[in-house]
């Protein structure tokens, strides 16, 4: 028979005692913030030598001010549209002190990004990480030239993802990253980072009088508009050349052409120079189908035309009075303003 010794409650270990002896300790609230500070101090040296200023130049003098972040060994500088648009001079300042003129590469007014050049050598470049992954509460560190004063850092969390706002040129910027993270005027075009010191976004609005809300565009989609620019200089995108707008037709007619939404882009222009206007288009047709996507709205119109391979014809379905007609279409690029 097998003895068991029983021990004394006083004596016995409880469950909770073992747990509480292999866990690892809680730390200090000191130490939470320290770990904190560390994460922003650590980003801050990865990507903080590679943010410059840019001081835009008119023909009459001064024009504004941004910021940037160089992204290749070879000086190739990542900024917002609107801060070197229309620029007769471009100038950078790096953070050892050091000046350069910038030559421009490209700019992309749809997504506000924009490249130009550093004539002559820089000492760091930033690594681009990826938007992807990023979730709501995560940290993110803003570094660029706020009201001038060269450098500054400012650390928050994403409040959302996912957000949409209107471009220049009326098309509609989606993905757009908000965060708390604090933004002025001149860090449009610097960084948004993550704790590793990889870039996740290019920080380009505020909305005036609200406090801890900005907006980045994420760098998913500037690392796709940077290829374009640096190779040809622009962005191509399909262009149709009409101006439409938003326009339901009802539920009953769409029963009776078998769509499944009643809402589509009604046709009241046409620019001379585009395909639309030489096609079997007419004022008053509804959009509803773009090679067999659904059309509802002028911003899926957007959305089909922005890589539509060029020179690639186009079935497109109207509702011509209360019929459904079909016809065909060769998108052309969109020109330039």
């Amino acid at each position: 028979m097998l003895a068991l010794s029983i021990l004394d409650a006083a004596e016995r270990p409880t469950a909770a005692a073992a747990v509480a002896n292999d866990a690892a300790p809680v730390p200090t609230e000191a130490a939470a913030l320290d770990a904190y500070s560390q994460a922003v101090i650590g980003a801050f040296e990865e990507v903080g030598p590679a943010v410059v200023s840019i001081a835009r130049s008119s023909e009459r003098g001064p024009a504004g001010a941004g910021s940037g972040v160089v992204f290749t060994p070879d000086g190739y500088v990542l900024t917002n549209a609107h801060v070197v648009a229309g620029a007769h001079q471009l100038d950078l300042g790096f953070t050892d002190g050091t000046t350069a003129r910038a030559q421009p590469v490209g700019v992309d007014h749809t997504t506000d990004l924009a490249v130009v050049r550093a004539v002559g050598p820089v000492s760091k470049h930033a690594t681009l990480g990826s938007s992807a992954s990023l979730r709501v509460g995560q940290l993110v560190i803003a570094v660029g030239n706020p009201l001038g004063f060269s450098s500054t850092v400012s650390a928050g969390v994403v409040s959302a993802l996912g957000r949409t706002m209107r471009a220049r040129d009326g098309r509609a910027m989606e993905g757009i990253i908000q965060s708390d993270v604090a933004l002025n005027p001149g860090n449009s075009g610097g960084p948004l980072v993550d704790f590793h010191g990889h870039v996740v976004g290019i920080n380009t609005a505020i909305i005036l009088g609200a406090q801890g809300i900005s907006f980045s565009v994420p760098i998913d989609t500037a690392k796709w508009v940077l290829g374009q620019l640096l190779a040809t200089g622009r962005v191509r995108r399909g262009w149709l050349g009409i101006a439409g707008q938003n326009r339901p037709f009802g539920r009953e007619l769409a029963l009776k052409l078998s769509l499944s939404h009643a809402t589509g882009v009604e046709v009241t222009g046409f620019d001379g120079r585009g395909p639309a206007s030489r096609s079997g288009l007419r004022t008053g047709d509804i959009l509803v189908e773009f090679d067999g996507r659904r059309v509802a709205t002028v911003d899926d119109v957007h959305r089909v035309l922005q890589t539509w391979p060029e020179s690639r014809p186009a079935k497109l379905k109207v509702v011509r009075v209360r019929e459904l007609v079909e016809l065909e279409i060769v998108p052309t690029e969109q020109p330039e303003s």
